[in-house]
């Protein structure tokens, strides 16, 4: 019988996929053959001719699982799915019981499997599988992620886990993620006094990191449907800051932060020629990720030719400034199996900060 987690969370962009990717890189050098399974999957894409959840996908790629993908996403969720189902055009039963075959399939030569729920606890009521209903379906043990802080996570909780109680679902531990390095002890300190007699146990996960949130070169050129020009090497180069060039040229250069993302609009000869001439410089090139050329106006024909023999990363996109900025900043970069950086970094933060063997421990009971 495999070992098996059902990674829940208290809302999304909690961080599922990444403690996902974290138990499975852990478990595979202590059990070997891992597997995954995202039950219900709201983010359809295909692979290999197969339509599954963007999640089941990186999974299969990251870890050499391609041989499982008809099983690792058995009910892939559409925009009309909602309606279809209130229509009681959908046979839900049938959906219950892709599930439990899946899982099946997945359990006969998996020794540790991890299940990851989709958004919060209650996603995917209308068709009878919350994520609280599958995990009892499967009778698989739930890992809760929370956020960071005390007072927000004992609200949250209270709220969340209710479902899984009504479920009879058994939460087994919670795992707060996302916390601030210097306040790490004292906020597992408390929340384990908070928590004290309940059922479930209080882990420590990653400590905040905003990189794991921050997008590539290469996710930009997915969001803005525009291709990248310069240096195409830099497309997995991650960006910590996005930073809009309209003040004095002087004032700009001196706001450069690590890795940042240059918004300016295609009539700033003097600023577009000065940043793709430090871009080349040593010690700019850290700060430098590259720009985003915005508006309707040409680029003059010299500081194109200066742009372009500096190699410096660009996008040449219509829209407005803002418009680009709000894009870009509310995206919420998720991990693809092209974000080779952040997988390393991942794993390297999993051997570093989660406890496998205690997490192991707790779900072998």
């Amino acid at each position: 019988m495999a070992r098996k987690i059902f990674v829940a969370a208290s809302g999304q962009n909690i961080g599922k996929t990444t403690i996902s990717v974290s138990l499975l890189h852990l478990a595979q050098k202590k059990y070997g053959r891992v597997g995954f399974m995202k039950p219900l999957g709201p983010k359809p894409t295909v692979l290999r001719g197969i339509p599954v959840d963007k999640d089941a996908a990186l999974i299969a790629q990251v870890f050499g699982l391609t041989k499982d993908l008809r099983y690792m996403s058995p009910v892939v969720v559409y925009p009309d799915t909602t309606k279809q189902a209130i229509d009681g055009k959908i046979d839900l039963p049938e959906l219950g019981e892709r599930i439990r075959t899946s899982f099946a399939e997945l359990e006969k030569h998996c020794d540790f499997i991890v299940i990851e729920g989709s958004g919060h606890p209650g996603v995917g009521t209308v068709l009878n599988l919350s994520n609280a209903h599958i995990a009892k379906m499967l009778d698989a043990p739930v890992l809760m992620l929370s956020g960071g802080g005390i007072g927000n996570v004992i609200d949250t909780l209270a709220m969340n886990t209710a479902l899984f109680k009504l479920e009879k679902a058994d939460v087994r531990g919670v795992l707060v993620n996302k916390l601030f390095a210097e306040k790490r002890d004292v906020t597992l300190d408390y929340l384990s006094r908070a928590f004290a007699g309940q059922p479930f146990s209080i882990l420590g996960g990653f400590d905040y990191k905003p990189v794991l949130a921050n997008p590539s070169l290469g996710r930009v050129a997915r969001l803005l449907d525009l291709p990248l020009n310069g240096n195409r090497r830099e497309v997995k180069r991650i960006i910590h800051h996005v930073q809009i060039g309209a003040a004095s040229t002087q004032r700009v250069t001196e706001m450069l932060r690590d890795s940042s993302l240059l918004l300016v609009t295609s009539s700033r000869d003097e600023l577009l020629v000065t940043i793709a001439n430090l871009y080349q410089m040593p010690e700019f090139h850290p700060l430098i990720a590259g720009l985003v050329i915005s508006g309707v106006a040409p680029v003059s024909s010299i500081t194109q030719r200066i742009i372009d023999r500096s190699r410096i990363p660009y996008f040449r996109a219509d829209q407005t400034t803002t418009d680009l900025y709000k894009m870009i900043t509310e995206d919420v970069s998720k991990i693809t199996a092209k974000d080779t950086e952040k997988l390393a970094l991942i794993r390297s933060l999993a051997e570093e900060r989660l406890d496998f063997d205690a997490v192991d421990e707790l779900f072998a009971q």
